[in-house]
Formats: C-alpha cells, sequence, structure tokens
C-alpha cells in the first residue's frame, strides 16, 4: 500500500465533491433565478389575458351598452362591476363615455372624472393592454370599445390589476419553487456523495499528487524490476480481470501485447480469490516457473491479487543434471559395494581351493552383466538413455525394487527430442515409478522403450497403487507437489515435454499401475 506523505492533503474524492457540489450550486441557482423570472413573465401574461377577457365579456353584453344610453350609466353599471369585480380578484372595471367621462370605479370619488389612461387604440375599434401608472398605481390593464346594436361606439371598459396585487400573488409561488431547487440541491449533494465515495474506494483516497508520484514510481519500477508481475483485480459486476502486467510477466507466460484478458493467464494462476502463496512452482509448455500469489485488501474487503513469478527453468535444468549425477554416483557406489561382495566371495573361495568354483562363479556374473549392458546398449541408440536405463537398475536394486526393461524395449535415432529431454522423460517416470511401488509388499517396476508406428512409446509399469486420471491432470497442470527434491515436479516436467512435442500422456489399466507417453516422431520433427 502506498504510504501518504501527508494527511493534510485534500484527495482527489474530495476535490471533486466540492467542485460537483459548487457546480451544481451554481446550475440550481441559476436555474431557480431562470424559474423566477419565468414565473414573472408567466404571471405578467396570465392577468394580461384575465384582464383582456374581463372587458371583452363586459363590452360585449347587451345591457353594458343598453346602460350606456341610459340617462344615469353609473346607477346601473357601478353595482354590476362591483360584482365583478370581486368575484374575478382584478383591482378595478372602469366604464367610461368615449369623451373618457368615468361611469364605475373603485374608489366612487373617481366617478364622473376624467380616466387617466391611453383610449386611442380602443377608440379605433381593437382592444389592447399596457401598464400604466393611474389613480390606482401601477398595473396592468386592458381597454376594449363598447358598440350598441347599430355599430356605434357608445363606450370603454377598462379593467385592470394593479402590479402591487400582481407582486402578492407571485410572492406565493417563490415557496414552491425555492422548496424545488433545495430538493434538487439536496439530491446533487447525495449523488455527489455516492461518486465521491466510489471515486475514493478508486483512487484508494490519495491526493493527486500522490497519484502522480505513485504512477511515476509504479511505471519505473515495472520496467525495471526481473520479476514477472500481474495484478488480477475486479471489473464491473465483481468479475475478475487482469488490471496490470509487466513486461517481464509478458515474456515468461507468452502474453500477447496490448490488453491481456484472463483466459490468457494459465488455469492455476487465474483464481483472485486464492489465499497467499509462496514459492510455488508452475510449468508452462516452455518455463518452470515459482509464483508467490498475496491477495490485496482495501477497508477490510477483497479487492485483488498480486502475482510475482520467477523463471526458475535453467535453475531446474541444472537441478536436474545435479540429480542425474547423484543418481550415478550412487548407481556407481551401489555397483562398487556389489563388486566388493563379489571379489571378497572369489578370493575367499580361492583361499578355501575351490579354484572351479571361483571361475564359475565370476564368469557367469560377468556374463549376465555385460548381457544386460549389451542388450541395452544395442537396443537404444541414445547413450544417455541407456546409460540412464543401467544406473536406474542398479539403484532400484539398490532400494529393495525389482526393475526389468522389457525385451521389447529398442529405440533407434530420436533426432525430434534431445538427450536431455529423453532423460527427463524416461527418469522420471522411472523415479516416480520406483516410489510408489515401495508401498507394495513385493515391489516391482517395469519399463518399455520403443518406437511403434513412427511415434516413441514410453511405458513404465509398477506394483503401486496407481493414479486416477483425475490426479494425473493435476499433477501434469499444477506441477506442484509437496516432495522435496526436483522429483516433485517429476511428471510436470514429463508432461511439460509432452505437450511441446505434441503427444499424449495418460495412464492406462493393466497389470499395476501403467503411465503412458507416446509422441509422434515424424510431426515432432516436421
Amino acid at each position: 500500500m502506498v504510504q501518504r506523505r501527508s494527511r493534510r492533503r485534500m484527495s482527489v474524492a474530495r476535490q471533486i465533491l466540492l467542485l460537483q457540489l459548487a457546480l451544481l450550486s451554481l446550475v440550481i441557482g441559476a436555474g431557480a433565478a431562470l424559474a423566477v423570472f419565468d414565473e414573472r413573465g408567466d404571471s405578467d401574461d396570465a392577468i394580461r389575458r384575465q384582464v383582456s377577457s374581463i372587458a371583452e365579456t363586459l363590452a360585449l353584453t347587451d345591457s353594458t351598452a343598453q346602460a350606456l344610453a341610459s340617462a344615469d350609466p353609473t346607477a346601473i353599471l357601478q353595482p354590476q362591476t362591483e360584482k365583478i369585480r370581486l368575484a374575478t380578484g382584478v383591482d378595478f372595471i372602469v366604464v367610461m363615455a368615449p369623451d373618457r367621462t368615468r361611469y364605475t370605479h373603485t374608489n366612487t370619488e373617481l366617478i364622473g372624472e376624467l380616466f387617466t389612461g391611453n383610449i386611442d387604440r380602443a377608440l379605433a375599434g381593437e382592444t389592447f393592454t399596457e401598464t400604466y401608472a393611474g389613480s390606482l398605481g401601477p398595473s396592468i390593464r386592458a381597454v376594449t370599445p363598447v358598440y350598441d346594436a347599430s355599430g356605434t361606439l357608445v363606450g370603454l371598459v377598462a379593467v385592470g390589476v394593479t402590479r402591487e396585487e400582481i407582486s402578492k400573488q407571485f410572492a406565493q409561488s417563490i415557496p414552491t419553487i425555492l422548496a424545488i431547487a433545495a430538493a434538487g440541491l439536496i439530491a446533487a449533494v447525495l449523488s455527489s456523495l455516492l461518486v465521491s465515495r466510489r471515486i475514493r474506494r478508486q483512487t484508494l483516497g490519495l491526493a493527486p499528487d500522490e497519484l502522480l508520484t505513485m504512477y511515476e514510481h509504479h511505471d519505473a519500477v515495472l520496467h525495471s524490476i526481473g520479476e514477472g508481475l500481474v495484478v488480477i483485480g475486479r471489473g464491473r459486476g465483481g468479475a475478475a480481470q487482469v488490471d496490470m502486467v509487466n513486461d517481464e510477466a509478458r515474456r515468461l507466460l507468452d502474453l500477447p501485447e496490448g490488453r491481456v484478458e484472463l483466459s490468457s493467464i494459465p488455469p492455476a494462476l487465474r483464481d483472485a480469490d486464492a489465499g497467499s502463496a509462496t514459492d510455488e512452482v508452475h510449468l508452462t509448455d516452455q518455463r518452470i516457473l515459482v509464483v508467490n500469489q498475496h491477495p490485496v485488501e482495501w477497508e477490510g474487503k477483497r479487492i485483488g491479487t498480486v502475482l510475482t513469478i520467477r523463471d526458475h527453468t535453467e535453475l531446474q535444468n541444472v537441478l536436474g543434471e545435479l540429480d542425474s549425477v547423484r543418481d550415478f554416483a550412487e548407481s556407481l557406489r551401489s555397483q562398487a559395494h556389489e563388486s566388493a561382495n563379489r571379489l571378497h566371495t572369489i578370493i575367499t573361495m580361492v583361499e578355501l581351493g575351490k579354484y572351479d568354483e571361483a571361475v564359475s562363479f565370476a564368469t557367469n556374473e560377468l556374463r549376465l552383466s555385460q548381457q544386460l549392458i549389451d542388450r541395452l546398449v544395442n537396443a537404444v541408440q541414445e547413450p544417455a538413455l541407456a546409460a540412464l536405463l543401467l544406473g536406474k537398475l542398479s539403484e532400484a536394486t539398490e532400494r529393495g525394487v525389482e526393475l526389468t526393461v522389457t525385451e521389447d524395449t529398442a529405440l533407434g535415432a530420436v533426432s525430434a527430442l534431445t538427450p536431455r529431454e529423453l532423460v527427463t522423460l524416461v527418469g522420471n517416470l522411472v523415479d516416480n515409478a520406483i516410489d510408489a511401488s515401495r508401498s507394495s509388499e513385493q515391489p516391482w517396476v517395469e519399463v518399455t522403450v520403443m518406437e511403434e508406428d513412427s511415434t516413441m512409446v514410453v511405458a513404465v509399469a509398477d506394483s503401486g497403487p496407481g493414479m486416477t486420471p483425475d490426479a494425473l491432470e493435476k499433477a501434469k497442470e499444477r506441477g506442484y507437489s509437496t516432495k522435496s527434491g526436483s522429483r516433485g515436479i517429476g511428471l510436470a516436467l514429463v508432461s511439460q515435454i509432452v505437450k511441446r512435442h505434441g503427444g499424449t500422456f495418460v495412464s492406462e489399466p493393466g497389470l499395476g499401475s501403467m503411465l503412458v507417453v507416446r509422441i509422434p516422431l515424424r510431426q515432432a520433427q516436421q
């Protein structure tokens, strides 16, 4: 985990939260102001439509024209207009003569005086609205003409609402606008907090300069370390995905350039939920790898896995050669011990005067040993493989196991496989069989190496309990064992060679337990 250099620095998540809140507050505030302005305009338009509708309705009523033609229009129109005014909520209704003389007014003291608004457009036959400062103060008013039955202009009707009343009506809508703005602001704050929480989790609560420093160090380290590094994280829906691969990991795992899919990672390394592992041995088709696996947690939750990979192919080859030398030394020691016993026996026979028996004993032992050597050397043209089988015969005898190289064993020159691959393949199969056979009362191992229909066949049977197909597959793929020494990955090494040359490696039912390898020599040579 990255160590923070300063607790006072503001994290990326917090900076984004504050910027979001400032921006959203500005947007919501501007929206609220525009809503207020728009509401004010809508309110004025509604008043204009209202006063125009009332004025036109009153002007078109026959009783209005008849009242204007009567001797006392005020007596008839004043009560009617007041009822209409109170019912509609307007501030004044003025019915006047064409010369502006008022017949009705909210303030009765102004009846008989001249109307102070504009009437020229109404005298021309048009209904219009205007904002005008009249006797009751600034107001929005509508003025329309009144005609009698003959079409003669007999008067005018003016209906208006004062600005003071409009402001009161407008003020009643302000709380609703503010409530909507407040609700929007609360929703914006909550959503910003959720976004901030997600960003904080993704950025580990780091400040921008800390992220920049971490990236620079991260990039430098990735390109400088000699170990392979793979980070498996969580994608959408919690599915595992490869978040990062360095150059060495691409080389060791033969990964393509660009984005790496999880399916490209060897199956044994894909489990993002696996626990810690130290120095586990894994095999690819070409390499032997040592893998360390460590889970990554943040705030108590598993967020991924880090894999470090080291190439131990050359080291394993050296260890394999060392094991071969050690086995050869053990074989020489065993042969030397057996030869010493035979020599003491012959000397004792000579000392006892049993010369014929001594000669017979010596020649029989030499003949049997030479026959076996001659048979293997003639049947197997690869000297390293012949020497391996002879050494394993002595080793098996030393360990109390009866090892038999069958009469069917015969193998010509094999150019497809190197001597090292032949020794690794056959040696590990025989070692595994010797170890397995010792669990029986009379341990035995039977080895056959031959060419059949342009295919090299290596069959190793033993008296052990055998391996199920599932156990064999696990041993081939995992390449990991609790055994000490190089034999712990013996069958995985065999599987690696078989895959490299397009062969098969299976367990077959037979006498005891049997593992069989088949490698097509022609296909391998091509």
